[in-house]
């Protein structure tokens, strides 16, 4: 059984509709953005995003803009508030999320740390250079 929250994440409006173009050319019937957290990057967590028509068990289910955002229980509590934005600039351009829980970021915004303690593989924080 899925809950269906208002608001917990949202989406921008630029990325709502990028997210929409995506999700019609996925051929995917009723599909949504799957947003979770993961653990790894330069400062603890990562973020991902996956196109899904599957609604797992504990999953919440947000309706923004038009858009189904879908979040698993262990992602919600690191994602509560946070926005899915599209940015675009000089090296193409991709979706990126705007967490007011996070304290430290690296890796142009898709690695995050909630609290200011040790990351959990141990790694230290790095910037956003050149790749």
């Amino acid at each position: 059984m899925t809950a269906t929250v208002e608001k917990v994440i949202g989406i921008s409006e630029f990325g709502a509709q990028k997210a929409l173009g995506i999700l019609a050319s996925s051929g995917k019937e009723n599909a949504g953005v799957r947003v979770f957290v993961k653990s790894g990057g330069c400062s603890g967590y990562q973020y991902g995003m996956a196109i899904d028509d599957r609604e797992l068990e504990g999953d919440t289910v947000i309706l923004d803009r038009g858009v189904k955002l879908i979040v698993d229980r262990m992602s919600l509590p690191l994602l509560q508030g946070s926005e899915v934005d599209f940015i675009e600039n000089m090296m193409g351009g991709g979706f990126t999320v705007h967490n007011p829980n996070a304290t430290s970021a690296c890796g142009c915004g898709h690695s995050f740390r909630t609290d200011g303690s040790q990351s959990p593989d141990g790694e230290g924080s790095s910037g956003c250079g050149s790749h």
